[in-house]
């Protein structure tokens, strides 16, 4: 399944690409489920992501590896995560985070995601809640990195 979401914000790419932080990290994380952040290597590739998701009494392990980062031609950053160790009904996860060049310096937020669970079904059943959990971000990224943000 895929699932694509657009955040305009006023800081241009390098600068956003360099806001990618543990504290931007944390800020993004949605109330349900709760997580604790186990890992932060950071965006590049080889570094590692780590979180622990807590479902009622259960902890589940999410691990994330970035597998690639760059520069584009047209200016566009991007780094990409793919999940490694996912909770279930997970099977695959692929992220990659676009920050294209926006209107009058700023930056479009591109969220690519993609991901599959044991049946096409089942992901369809999760498409409302994955929106939602990468919607909630929105708003966050505009504060982050706005105009006047020491991000």
């Amino acid at each position: 399944m895929h699932l694509t979401l657009r955040t305009p914000v006023s800081q241009p790419p390098a600068r956003v690409m360099a806001g990618f932080t543990r504290e931007l990290f944390l800020a993004l994380a949605p109330p349900f489920p709760p997580l604790t952040l186990l890992r932060f290597d950071g965006c590049r590739r080889g570094d590692v992501i780590e979180i622990e998701l807590h479902v009622g009494p259960k902890r589940l392990r999410w691990t994330s590896l970035i597998t690639d980062h760059g520069q584009l031609p047209d200016g566009t950053h991007f780094f990409v995560d793919e999940g490694q160790e996912l909770p279930p009904p997970l099977r695959f996860w692929r992220h990659r985070h676009l920050l294209e060049p926006g209107p009058a310096g700023g930056s479009v937020i591109v969220d690519e995601i993609e991901y599959r669970s044991a049946s096409p079904l089942l992901d369809a059943v999760l498409y409302p809640l994955m929106w939602a959990q990468f919607a909630w971000r929105k708003p966050i990224y505009r504060r982050w990195f706005s105009v006047n943000s020491e991000q």
